[in-house]
């Protein structure tokens, strides 16, 4: 367990990388959409796989249903971030990484919300499904 909670730690170390270095071209105010497509470009600079708005289907008594669910980064096959641009991370927010974690069979992922005004550290949670913090 412990080399890949120190291999999920890494990741996630490059992506807040990747993300500071996106919030400090762009700033806040930006749509999600190019935060997402910043952030993907950045974590391949970085030489990590990075699939985007890759579909997730849900599982329902025993079936697998195509529901619109899409992850908006999936990073090294592994780890979910999820991309915000609002006035503050919600509750909802966490709630819904959690399901695409549980629908993914992922164990960590990271809600990024780069409408923050001065430090990106501020607007990343890290969510964890089944998995030590």
């Amino acid at each position: 367990m412990s080399a890949e909670v120190d291999r999920l730690n890494d990741i996630t170390k490059e992506i807040i990388g990747a993300a500071i270095d996106v919030h400090r071209e762009l700033g806040p105010g930006m749509l999600e959409s190019a935060y997402e497509a910043c952030l993907m470009y950045e974590l391949l600079q970085r030489h990590l796989h990075v699939e985007r708005q890759k579909p997730v289907a849900v599982s329902y008594k025993n079936q697998t249903l195509d529901c619109g669910y899409r992850i908006d980064l999936l990073v090294a096959d592994e780890m979910i971030v999820e991309v915000k641009s609002v006035e503050k991370l919600e509750r909802v927010h966490s709630g819904q990484l959690l399901s695409h974690l549980r629908f993914a069979k992922c164990r960590v992922g990271l809600l990024i919300n780069f409408n923050v005004k001065w430090l990106l550290e501020h607007g990343v949670k890290r969510v964890v499904n089944g998995f030590p913090e």
